[in-house]
């Protein structure tokens, strides 16, 4: 019977110390608070609401879990959120492409603009926080310019089988169920897969985590590196294109800020701020956290404006909270 409990205790133990563990607690007492406020919180339509703006910063923040547990971060996301679209819908308002190639053409650029920032922090060796400031500053920079400042000049998408597979929706009842979420439910389970069971999720840890190490046993860390760098301009470029289509318009100051919302996103959820471990189920927590946080004071009534004041309490004690755990974890207590 003891030797029952002692295991127990030890499977309890070691479930409080997963990094997700503080996250999904608070994200139940979230709900909690705001469901006892306004009933409303819970509601088909709220609920639906909520979960559309979470998977446009929810795509980036996976990208960013990978690039993060290698030891960069990606400043320049939320510029290209705003650039891509702005650059699909030029082409197709000029009669250059069709929305489709428009859309393939966005992409490439994304994963050309994530190339030259990997190669300048590989090669040149300077660090990320400064080549995608740089980064973020030439793709808004050129948004802008393209479009005078002002938002882009779109055309309507309906009957487009691009629109259609990726904001399309449907209803089940009176819960309106869009497209997109489908894509973020795929690409999390793929990342989550290529993180924690491949062998290329082990070289991107081992490149976070000791890169002199890693590079000695044969992993290619600056290959690494740039494919996830390539994968973070992606991965915005994505989410851009799927709120320019639900939304109808592509505002070239669209994402300002989602850099600083996405990585608070990633460090919330237990992904290691330094590199080296990271993890794709606490990103999509601490993605609901915020999403949810910002919709509920809403809900509420508390003003909009006092959201960065509960982002910055949540970071601050989840930051505290996962040092706590961790130092219990290395105690063996």
């Amino acid at each position: 019977m003891q030797r029952v409990r002692v295991e127990n205790r030890t499977l309890l133990q070691r479930l409080i110390a997963r990094p997700e563990f503080g996250p999904f607690v608070l994200l139940i007492a979230e709900i909690a608070v705001f469901w006892s406020f306004n009933h409303n919180f819970l509601s088909p339509q709220n609920i639906s609401n909520t979960l559309a703006f979470t998977v446009e910063l929810g795509l980036i923040a996976l990208a960013m879990t990978l690039l993060m547990t290698s030891g960069e971060f990606d400043l320049s996301v939320g510029s290209l959120f705003g650039f891509t679209p702005v650059l699909m819908w030029t082409l197709f308002n000029s009669g250059v492409t069709s929305l489709e190639v428009g859309f393939l053409a966005a992409l490439i650029v994304a994963a050309f603009i994530g190339l030259v920032s990997g190669l300048f922090v590989t090669q040149l060796k300077i660090p990320s926080f400064l080549v995608t400031l740089g980064m973020l500053l030439v793709v808004r920079g050129t948004a802008l310019f393209i479009t005078d400042g002002f938002p882009q000049r779109t055309w309507s998408a309906e009957g487009s089988w691009l629109s259609e597979i990726l904001v399309g929706e449907f209803f089940i009842g009176s819960f309106r169920v869009y497209m997109s979420i489908f894509w973020f439910i795929a690409i999390a389970l793929a990342l989550g897969y290529i993180l924690t069971q491949s062998r290329i999720g082990n070289w991107l840890q081992a490149a976070g985590g000791n890169p002199g190490a890693a590079a000695a046993r044969g992993v290619q860390v600056n290959k690494v590196k740039i494919g996830l760098f390539m994968l973070s301009a992606v991965m915005a470029a994505f989410a851009g294109v799927i709120s320019s289509l639900r939304t109808a318009a592509a505002n070239p100051n669209s994402g300002t800020g989602y850099e600083l919302e996405v990585i608070a996103m990633v460090v919330i959820g237990g992904t290691a701020l330094t590199g080296g471990r990271g993890t794709i189920i606490g990103t999509v927590i601490g993605i609901l956290i915020l999403r949810v946080m910002r919709n509920g004071i809403v809900l509420i009534g508390v003003p909009g404006l006092a959201y960065n004041i509960f982002i910055g309490a949540i970071i601050l004690g989840m930051m505290a909270l996962h040092s706590w755990l961790e130092r219990r974890h290395q105690a063996g207590t």
